[in-house]
């Protein structure tokens, strides 16, 4: 067990169906886990719980639905035992101008990303309680340097970081650990699919080395699945990232003197353009919200 911390024990994760999710779910799974897989399109989630080497559970649920979660962590624990890990990831992500954005679309992505994750933490901490367990909430380069053209997304990881701390100072004493994984570009369907779009494709291209860089998304599960391990408080992917943190009061200025200069040069050649919830996992949650 001293080589195998995590053999034996219970892990959820939301938004595992594609990307990060189903990557990390397959970490925690080699590493013994068994593995609750909570999100949209149930098809993929038992796709890959057939795939995983250990007990696994596909549920589909949406993370705003607080009902729905409920009777997620009471399958959870009739089907695999009672979860020791958590990890809060269910995402979605648009981009385009914040003038003229659709105020729902924008509500929306605020709500899976933020008030999800807080519903994902309220639904599973009696658990983490009671297996003194860890709770890993997936924030992102955006939380420590917000981007122009991404406000919903910047806006709602922001957030997620900060009820992460929050969370953290308040079940310390009870013997549960809260980290933060903040990744940057990483190579899912998500980030595929923003490149077909100008906008995302001119923002990431104007962003200096090595930020603009797409980074492979199994080796960010593995440091996330180590990060679980270690019961991190923080985790950053690539390594660099860290060096963020202690320049974060200077970024905003860096950033707008960058934009000042190629937004307008992006407007005058009409790019600056809406892209709609990308990825396959924005198409099914927008499916998703409207049944």
């Amino acid at each position: 067990m001293s080589g195998r911390p995590l053999s034996g024990r219970t892990a959820v994760v939301t938004g595992a169906a594609r990307g990060i999710g189903a990557a990390l779910a397959r970490e925690l799974a080699g590493r013994g886990m068994r593995v609750a897989l909570l999100g949209h399109e149930g098809e993929r989630l038992r796709q890959l719980a057939d795939e995983l080497p250990v007990p696994a559970l596909a549920h589909e649920a949406d993370v705003t639905d607080d009902a729905a979660l409920a009777r997620a962590a009471d399958a959870v624990r009739t089907g695999l035992g009672t979860p020791s890990v958590v990890v809060a990831n269910a995402a979605v992500a648009d981009a385009g101008p914040f003038a003229d954005s659709d105020p729902a679309q924008w509500r929306r992505i605020v709500d899976v990303n933020l008030t999800g994750s807080a519903n994902t933490a309220r639904a599973f901490l009696p658990d983490l309680t009671a297996t003194k367990g860890y709770h890993l909430q997936i924030a992102s380069l955006a939380a420590i340097g917000a981007a122009p053209m991404m406000s919903a997304y910047c806006a709602s990881k922001a957030g997620v970081e900060a009820f992460a701390h929050s969370l953290r100072a308040e079940v310390a004493h009870l013997g549960v650990a809260v980290g933060l994984g903040y990744l940057t570009w990483i190579g899912t369907d998500l980030i595929e699919d923003a490149d077909r779009h100008t906008v995302m494709r001119e923002l990431r291209g104007h962003m200096p080395w090595p930020v603009r860089d797409v980074y492979a998304v199994d080796r960010a599960a593995s440091r996330l699945a180590l990060a679980v391990e270690r019961r991190s408080t923080a985790v950053y992917h690539p390594r660099w990232l860290r060096l963020a943190q202690p320049v974060r009061a200077a970024l905003p200025a860096v950033v707008t003197r960058a934009t000042r200069h190629y937004l307008p040069r992006l407007e005058a050649r009409a790019l600056l353009t809406h892209t709609g919830l990308l990825g396959g996992g924005g198409a099914a949650d927008a499916e998703a919200a409207t049944r």
